[in-house]
């Protein structure tokens, strides 16, 4: 099979050809873990430069206009030299239909059409960010991992969950590439930012900058307004680089670590042209060390916007019969991961994972003993971070988590009791409660009673900050009622804030759709809780804050 691949989303016109021997290897009929290095892959780009600033999406347009035919001849080319002679000198072609800057989509789509037609081949519309995700599992041979898509206009945790590639986390802002570009063009530098920066913070001292972390959210509007602050008061350039490297890498390190703990998975991926910093790849590699999972980043050529990866996927896609009907093929710049049907998967494969609880147990914080009464919670030292940064997030937390434990008590939730602290060594014994993480007994009225619970914590000014379906536990009392009780408050905080009480649901409802057969009436249930306890006013935020995630 061999495959031509054109990708445009917003500043690199690329083509590529894909050829492999074995094409009934890319698809999950097959155990067979496809060999990349027995594949061919061309490719060829003409990235866009801007003169000054970020980029401007009429001149990535006209070069896009100008650049995707050229590259497109010569992968042509290319495939028409390894050509035997009989048929069509590809099979398909495979064009990224989005998310991207419309006017440099349509380009792209125009071309990918034309070259079909001609041809008389199928035409394969690619969700660019999926690509993204599958070029690292197709190189890494893992099962079914969790992605860390980290690109300038995006910042995703995916996994595939009943169907679709799930959205476990993302950025609530800005893509993390454009949140650096933007405190770089702030100091006066050309894009792009990124390799400034890292180049910048290896002269620099480690500056403390805000990290926000929601869950598996995360932002990036408080760090960059902070950083452009220091700047404007004189604090040395490389050491705002190095603040900001440290901590944003960090921040991306540390949902990866929850996404693997919540699902059970112990293989990661990472994808986007973040995926170049040498920093980035170093903390990820060192968390997956330090909890036993395996780590993968793609070859330098696919972690940019490139058609390798358009090509690639669109093998798979094609395998699959997965084509379009010229008719259908319209880009769609707001094109969510979450909103492809995978028809190149198998319907069994899942992200999530049997997890047992006995023992002990390493969480996305801390390693968990369980004894016959009691819970010995370490929040060991996590080696990726700045030890600074480290020393910071573990004393904040473990302090918040016993404070904000007994506090929802108070409050009428359920909780564990907290029977001591050392904040300094980061551990706390608690009361051991329940029989299993909600996660292995989800169960509508377990999760309505977590909406109630929720609700009161809201009346009492109380963020949980981290509600996901491990860190509710779930168990009988004597009589054989069924009792639910919060745990893990480490990143909760006091707020009467409509929008953190919004943030709490949501945070809760992605961990359900990225673990649960069947989330309709689970997310029903915690709604309908809310609602009989807390305010509707949170309920209409909550709406806002799903329309805020990227591309929505």
């Amino acid at each position: 099979m061999r495959i031509l691949g054109i990708e445009g989303t917003a500043w690199a016109a690329s083509a590529a050809v894909f050829e492999t021997d074995d094409p009934a290897a890319l698809g999950h009929e097959t155990d067979r873990t496809p060999d990349p290095a027995s594949d061919h892959v061309f490719i060829e780009s003409d990235p866009y430069q801007p003169d000054s600033g970020g980029i401007h999406p009429r001149e990535s347009a006209e070069h896009m206009a100008n650049a995707i035919p050229v590259v497109v001849d010569t992968a042509l080319a290319h495939a028409a030299e390894r050509h035997d002679g009989d048929g069509p000198i590809v099979d398909g072609v495979a064009f990224s239909r989005g998310p991207g800057l419309g006017p440099c989509l349509r380009i792209v789509g125009t071309a990918a059409r034309s070259v079909a037609q001609t041809l008389d081949v199928p035409l394969v519309g690619v969700n660019h960010m999926v690509a993204h995700l599958e070029i690292g599992r197709y190189q890494s041979g893992f099962e079914s991992p969790v992605c860390l898509n980290a690109s300038g206009a995006n910042a995703h945790l995916l996994g595939y969950h009943n169907g679709r590639y799930r959205v476990l986390g993302e950025t609530m802002d800005t893509g993390v590439g454009n949140a650096i570009d933007k405190f770089t063009r702030h100091v006066g530098w050309t894009h792009p930012g990124g390799p400034k920066v890292e180049k910048a913070a290896k002269e620099g001292e480690y500056l403390d900058l805000p990290y926000v972390v929601k869950g598996m959210d995360f932002s990036f509007s408080g760090i960059m307004s902070a950083a452009k602050e220091e700047a404007d008061a004189g604090t040395p350039v490389s050491d705002i680089c190095a603040g900001l490297q440290e901590t944003i890498f960090a921040m991306l390190t540390e949902v990866s670590e929850r996404a693997l703990s919540l699902t059970g998975t112990d293989e990661l991926v990472l994808g986007g042209g973040v995926g170049h910093n040498a920093r980035l790849r170093e903390m990820l590699a060192e968390m997956c060390e330090q909890r036993g999972a395996k780590f993968h980043a793609p070859d330098p050529q696919f972690l940019g916007d490139n058609a390798g990866m358009i090509a690639v996927l669109g093998a798979r896609m094609l395998e699959a019969g997965d084509t379009l009907p010229i008719s259908e093929s319209s880009v769609d710049p707001n094109f969510r991961p979450d909103q492809v049907d995978v028809t190149w998967r198998g319907d069994d494969e899942s992200v999530a994972r049997a997890y047992t609880d006995d023992g002990a147990i390493r969480g996305a914080e801390a390693t968990v003993d369980i004894s016959t009464d009691d819970v010995v919670k370490r929040r060991v030292p996590k080696t990726y971070r700045h030890a600074k940064l480290d020393d910071r997030l573990r004393g904040e937390r473990t302090k918040a988590e016993a404070r904000l434990t007994s506090d929802a008590r108070r409050a009428g939730v359920r909780t564990p009791v907290v029977r001591d602290i050392d904040p300094v060594e980061g551990v706390i014994t608690f009361q051991k409660v329940g029989e299993a993480d909600l996660a292995e007994q989800l169960d509508p009225d377990a999760v309505r009673t977590v909406g109630e619970y929720l609700a009161r914590l809201h009346q009492e000014g109380i963020v949980h900050g981290d509600p996901t379906t491990r860190n509710v536990r779930v168990g009988t009392d004597a009589d054989g009622n069924t009792r639910v009780y919060l745990i893990d408050f480490g990143l909760g905080f006091h707020s009467g804030h409509v929008e953190d009480h919004a943030m709490d649901l949501h945070v809760f409802a992605q961990s359900v759709e990225g673990t649960a057969d069947d989330a309709a009436p689970l997310l029903g249930a915690l709604e309908a809780g809310y609602e009989e306890v807390g305010s509707a006013d949170v309920l209409s935020r909550l709406r806002q804050v799903e329309s805020r995630g990227r591309y929505r």
